[in-house]
C-alpha cells in the first residue's frame, strides 16, 4: 500500500479489525519511510447482477442510485446513517444471494420496500409513491391501509415516531 504522505510503497499493518457489518476490514498502517500512520478499508469486490429496467434496458447495478433513493425516502427522518447503510447492504446481499446474472428493477424495488416497511413507515410510503408512480390520493390510501394491516406489533414498536416528543413542547 502506497503512503499517502510521502508516496513510498513500503508500509506495515499495525492493527486490523472488522468494520461496518463485518463486510469490511479496517487497517491501521504505518509508513516505513516517513513513519506517518493512516487508515485503509478493504472490502470484497463483488460482481452484482445487472438490473433489467421496465422498458427492457439493462444496466449495471448502481449503488449510488440505491443510496440516493434511500436518502430521499429518509429525508428529514431521524434514522441513523448506519441503519440506512445496513439496509442497502441487506438488499445487495439479497441480490447476490439470488444467484442470477440479472435482476428485474421491479424485484429490486420490492426488496427495498420490504426493508423499509420494517424500519420506517414514512420512508416506506415515500419510496412507494415514487417507485409505484402514484397518480392520485387513492393510491396513497391503499398503500397506507395495506401497511397498517401488515405491520406486526413488534414492527410497530420499532417504528420511528412521526413527531419527536420534544417537538410537541
Amino acid at each position: 500500500m502506497r503512503c499517502p504522505f510521502c508516496d513510498e510503497q513500503d508500509t506495515k499493518v499495525i492493527d486490523s479489525r472488522l468494520a461496518g457489518d463485518g463486510d469490511q476490514v479496517r487497517r491501521r498502517r504505518e509508513c516505513l519511510s516517513c513513519a506517518e500512520r493512516f487508515t485503509t478499508f478493504e472490502s470484497a469486490e463483488l460482481s452484482l447482477p445487472r438490473v433489467v429496467k421496465r422498458d427492457g434496458r439493462r444496466e449495471p447495478f448502481n449503488d449510488a442510485k440505491l443510496r440516493g433513493g434511500l436518502l430521499h425516502a429518509f429525508e428529514k427522518r431521524s434514522v441513523e446513517t448506519d441503519d440506512i447503510e445496513a439496509l442497502a447492504n441487506r438488499v445487495k446481499r439479497r441480490m447476490l444471494g439470488a444467484g442470477e446474472r440479472e435482476v428485474a428493477s421491479r424485484l429490486l424495488g420490492e426488496w427495498v420496500m420490504e426493508e423499509l416497511r420494517g424500519l420506517d413507515q414514512v420512508a416506506y410510503v415515500r419510496f412507494a409513491s415514487v417507485y409505484r408512480s402514484f397518480e392520485d390520493v387513492q393510491a396513497f390510501r391503499e398503500i397506507i391501509e395495506g401497511l397498517e394491516r401488515e405491520l406486526t406489533p413488534e414492527m410497530q414498536k420499532s417504528q420511528i415516531p412521526l413527531l419527536n416528543d420534544d417537538t410537541l413542547d
